[in-house]
C-alpha cells in the first residue's frame, strides 16, 4: 500500500452567525441570575484597530465553585439549577458579551482558577482558544505555569478585573498591541 499524502484544503472564514441557528434560550446562563454564588462575567470583543466586533460567538468551559469539573452534559436545555460548566453567547451589536456563572474554584490545591474560552468570529479561519484567570489570588497566579511563561504585558491580557458588584470583566482583543494571548492545541 502506497502512502499518499493528502493536501489540506484552505480554511474558510467563520461566520456570519445566524440568529436562528447557534444561539438558544438561556445559552449564556450557566445558572439562573440571582442564585446564591452567581456572578456576572462580561466584556467586549475588539479587533486589531480597537473596534468592537458585533458578530462574534463565545463559548466558555469551567469548573464549579469547588473546582470540580462538571460531569453533566452541556445540554441545550437549561433548567436554571444544574451547573454544566458550559455556556455560549453571541456578542451584541456593540461587541459586548455577558455570562451568568460562578467563580470557578481551583481544580488542584493551590492552582489558579480560570475559565476556558473558545472564540468564533467573522474573518477567522479557525476558532481561538484562551483562558481567563480570576484576579483574586496573586500567589496562585504567580505559580501558574502558563502565566509565568509569559512576559508581564502579555500575562495581563489573561487576567480579569473584579467589579464592585463581585462580577468579572474581561475584554478580548483579537489583534494589535493588546492582543489577548491565544493558545494552540495540536489537532484541535
Amino acid at each position: 500500500m502506497s502512502e499518499q499524502k493528502l493536501t489540506a484544503t484552505p480554511g474558510q472564514t467563520i461566520g456570519p452567525f445566524y440568529g436562528y441557528a447557534l444561539p438558544f434560550e438561556k445559552d449564556n446562563q450557566l445558572l439562573a441570575p440571582g442564585l446564591p454564588g452567581s456572578i456576572r462575567l462580561q466584556g467586549t470583543v475588539t479587533d486589531g484597530a480597537g473596534e468592537t466586533i458585533p458578530d462574534a460567538l463565545l463559548e466558555i468551559w469551567q469548573a464549579d465553585a469547588e473546582g470540580n469539573i462538571p460531569q453533566q452534559t452541556g445540554s441545550l436545555v437549561r433548567d436554571g439549577y444544574t451547573f454544566t460548566g458550559w455556556g455560549r453567547t453571541a456578542v451584541d451589536n456593540t461587541g459586548n458579551y455577558t455570562f451568568t456563572t460562578v467563580n470557578p474554584g481551583p481544580t488542584e490545591a493551590g492552582s489558579a482558577p480560570f475559565i476556558s474560552f473558545v472564540i468564533f468570529a467573522r474573518g477567522l479561519l479557525n476558532k481561538l482558544h484562551t483562558r481567563m484567570y480570576l484576579p483574586d489570588d496573586e500567589e496562585a497566579l504567580a505559580r501558574d505555569a502558563l502565566l509565568s511563561s509569559l512576559p508581564e504585558e502579555r500575562r495581563r491580557t489573561l487576567i480579569a478585573t473584579r467589579e464592585a458588584d463581585g462580577g468579572l470583566r474581561w475584554n478580548i482583543s483579537l489583534q494589535g498591541e493588546n492582543e489577548t494571548v491565544f493558545l494552540t492545541y495540536p489537532g484541535a
